[in-house]
């Protein structure tokens, strides 16, 4: 029977499966996203550490993507891929999370760079130029790249921190770059605030700077394609990319901090 399944869509798949739900059928299901899984955990996997296997970030994405099967409605017209890919990079930056890959120092650098970053960006009106904030934290170019080379994890793993919006959902650093026409809502953190924050940051950008996000989030290119299309080292893109993510989630931290307070 399994056979016959191959040349089905995706759509008749889960039509089966919303009347049927039977393992066979999951089972098939989960093997048409692997793909989708992998995808993910290719984006995932820049940046990381090398002894980070891609294996484990597709073991750990399966996980999620079972979920996402478990717990999808296609009655309620969302596209699958879509709220599966959330599950699956949710799953991932958990396993990463459990790992802690990232020692107290990284820490210390990456607050350090946030705070130079945000700090910056506010008097000057736009994102700060490399030297600037070599210059803020008073230590010279070189240091100021290989810093932000070992805190680029700390970006990836920022852009799956949740922000709580007044309904009781969360969002992430990553909806703000990925969906622009997502509903506003209001609340203890104002997400349309938030969302007007980060067309500002990236108004202020360079035009590298730009493209870079522009790049990853909207034509999702890895960074080494994104290097390739820019003709800069696939390292310089990852500490552009980087520097963005570490300053919105420093002027969201803010953000937030002002919000709770009031």
């Amino acid at each position: 029977m399994s056979e016959s399944w191959a040349d089905k869509d995706s759509e008749t798949l889960w039509e089966l499966y919303a009347k049927s739900p039977s393992d066979e059928l999951k089972d098939e299901l989960v093997v048409r996203y692997i793909p989708l899984v992998e995808q993910v955990a290719g984006r995932a996997k820049i940046g990381l550490p090398q002894s980070v296997e891609l294996s484990e970030l597709v073991n750990s994405g399966v996980i999620g993507l079972i979920s996402a099967i478990d717990n999808f409605e296609p009655g309620r017209g969302f596209k699958f891929e879509t709220y599966a890919v959330q599950r699956i990079r949710g799953s991932i930056i958990d396993s990463l999370r459990d790992y802690d890959w990232m020692p107290r120092s990284i820490r210390s650098k990456t607050k350090r760079l946030e705070a130079a970053l945000v700090k910056l960006e506010g008097e000057l009106g736009r994102m700060p130029s490399d030297e600037e904030v070599a210059d803020e934290l008073e230590i010279d170019l070189d240091d100021y790249l290989s810093m932000m080379e070992e805190v680029k994890i700390a970006s990836i793993l920022s852009l799956d921190q949740t922000y709580p919006t007044a309904d009781g959902e969360t969002n992430t650093l990553a909806d703000l770059l990925e969906d622009e026409d997502s509903s506003d809502v209001e609340g203890r953190f104002e997400w349309n605030e938030a969302k007007a924050l980060a067309k500002q940051l990236i108004k202020g950008l360079s035009q590298q700077e730009r493209l870079v996000i522009a790049l990853y989030y909207y034509e999702e290119l890895t960074l080494r394609e994104i290097g390739d299309v820019l003709g800069i080292s696939e390292s310089r893109v990852s500490q552009v990319h980087s520097k963005v993510i570490l300053a919105l989630k420093g002027k969201l931290s803010q953000l937030l901090a002002r919000s709770s307070g009031e």
